[in-house]
């Protein structure tokens, strides 16, 4: 096709291109408009040739976007280029690499990279010893090892949970390219079963489901922190990459389903106890059990399965299929 006649600027945070093209159907007009997500610079640049015409617009502030225009459905006629496509991690790492090569000339690291990378390490450090010791009690004691795991791993896990409140903040604030919305209902669901469930309740400390809910919470996070320790560095390792991007789709659920357990086996103790029951007034001489939360919490608990699943599957999605057409 024969392209001429190019007008494309950018007007309002929006981007108009229109030219006139010789096909097989003869000579035609072609316009469209598009409001870009976030704002731009006004600078555009075009490129023709004969099977395209490539279009560069700058954005104004370096940073991932979620998507390119306003409009949540794109257009028919709108697909991403894989060969220049990077994905939430992509974008991170290169503009962590940019940030290095700055700091590399000024001959420091920065204060954000040294406090995510020991972020990171501790929190690897702490679940790693939490699920080698389960390992090695499970092979040592055997069946006897699922009943005493709240005494002997807790205090460690009541640390690295605590911590992971910085993630929210991490998010909140900018450190991290990431939505504080997973990351909220992460911490505070996991947070909710550790110091609700399980610490107020003396009962469920020798419940198996304790160990089941710490293996699984640790067998997630061995994986995850090592590659943010990486990625600080703009450094990967390919098959830890992979593990990062793929053991959550088993392991997240079944968490999900060991939480469940324990809350519903939570139930008739706090039925009993009423504890964290809320009283009402003298005239009705009641109260309302805790376990009326827990039921809702139980539904809401598999809302947040729902919402987080089906972030972290886009992400894998985006990676391996960027990576993919990439390959090709």
């Amino acid at each position: 096709m024969q392209i001429q006649n190019i007008a494309v600027h950018v007007q309002e945070n929006v981007l108009h291109f229109r030219a006139q093209g010789r096909g097989a159907k003869g000579q035609n007009e072609y316009e469209f408009s598009l409001e870009l997500l976030l704002p731009v610079k006004p600078d555009v640049s075009y490129k023709s040739t004969q099977r395209q015409v490539n279009i560069t617009v700058r954005k104004e502030q370096r940073g991932w976007w979620e998507r390119l225009i306003v409009q949540e459905r794109k257009p028919v006629f709108l697909a991403p280029d894989f060969d220049r496509w990077l994905d939430e991690s992509d974008a991170e790492m290169e503009t962590r690499e940019k940030v290095r090569l700055n700091c590399k000339e000024e001959g420091f690291v920065s204060l954000k990279t040294v406090f995510l990378f020991v972020y990171n390490l501790v929190q690897f450090l702490g679940f790693s010893w939490i699920f080698v010791n389960m390992t090695v009690r499970l092979f040592i004691f055997g069946q006897d090892s699922l009943y005493d795991t709240f005494h002997t791993i807790s205090d460690v896990m009541f640390f690295c949970q605590i911590l992971a409140t910085v993630e929210v903040l991490n998010a909140a604030f900018g450190l991290v390219r990431t939505g504080v919305t997973p990351a909220l209902i992460q911490v505070v669901g996991r947070n909710f079963i550790l110091f609700i469930i399980f610490g107020s309740l003396e009962e469920m400390h020798h419940q198996p489901v304790v160990f089941f809910v710490f293996y699984l919470w640790s067998a997630i996070e061995i994986f995850r922190y090592p590659f943010y320790m990486l990625g600080c560095f703009n450094t990967e390792w390919k098959t830890l990459t992979w593990l990062r991007y793929t053991v959550w789709m088993p392991l997240y659920p079944l968490g999900v389903l060991a939480e469940a357990v324990a809350v519903i086996q939570s139930i008739r103790i706090f039925d009993e106890t009423k504890l964290f029951s809320i009283p009402l007034p003298e005239a009705i001489g009641s109260s309302i059990s805790f376990s009326y939360i827990l039921y809702i919490y139980l539904v809401l608990m598999f809302l947040g399965l729902f919402i987080n699943f089906r972030h972290l599957y886009k992400q894998r999605k985006r990676r391996f299929r960027t990576k993919k057409r990439k390959a090709n």
